[in-house]
């Protein structure tokens, strides 16, 4: 497990949030949101966690290359290292004494991309899942097994439109999953205030 950023851990933690930043960037990147999470939810352990390969981009870091990435292969890409994922959710699950019940997974455009394909292993890691600025690799035919998943997309994305988000929404909704959208105005591929109140919202009531 590559070492992640430990922004709070508490002696005995309730919850678990693990954020997942974007492809080209680093745990770093997501600190001032694990630091709002930490003032809202003073009992979860959160970590900013890094992805495991040198990004392809010249910076930062990656799950998976981006280069050339097409429709039809981003999946394959996407299957051929979520076991690493899975892995790494799990050793901070231990690391922490969270389980899988109490474990909230926060991934930002590719970390919610791995995020979201988490969701429909056969033993999903987490009971939930929050995608910002994120996308399935592609569309979900089945309902994850007992996870609650929420999409927070800017209307103005130019990267991954929330067309994306939008169609994934309703997919979930015709499978009976619990999944919850919230598109705001203005905002491109990115985390605003305005998103972070809502991310903090649906936490609280989800």
């Amino acid at each position: 497990m590559n070492d992640g950023i430990v922004i709070q851990s508490p002696p005995r933690a309730s919850a678990l949030f693990l954020l997942f930043h974007g492809v080209g960037a680093t745990p770093q990147d997501l600190v001032p949101l694990g630091t709002r999470l930490a003032r809202e939810f003073p009992q979860a352990a959160i970590v900013s966690v890094p992805g495991p390969d040198h990004s392809d981009l010249g910076r930062g870091l990656q799950w998976f290359s981006v280069m050339g990435v097409t429709e039809r292969d981003r999946p394959k890409r996407v299957a051929a290292t979520l076991d690493r994922f899975v892995a790494t959710v799990q050793a901070w699950q231990q690391r922490t004494g969270v389980a899988p019940a109490d474990t909230t997974l926060i991934g930002f455009s590719q970390g919610a991309i791995m995020a979201l394909a988490a969701s429909g292993a056969a033993q999903p890691p987490a009971a939930r899942v929050v995608s910002l600025s994120g996308r399935f690799s592609e569309l979900p035919t089945a309902a994850p097994a007992g996870v609650r998943i929420h999409f927070l997309h800017g209307d103005a994305d130019p990267v991954i439109p929330a067309a994306h988000a939008q169609a994934a929404a309703r997919q979930l909704q015709a499978l009976g999953a619990a999944v919850t959208l919230d598109v705001v105005p203005g905002l491109g591929h990115g985390i605003s205030a305005a998103s972070e109140d809502l991310l903090v919202r649906r936490l609280r009531t989800t």
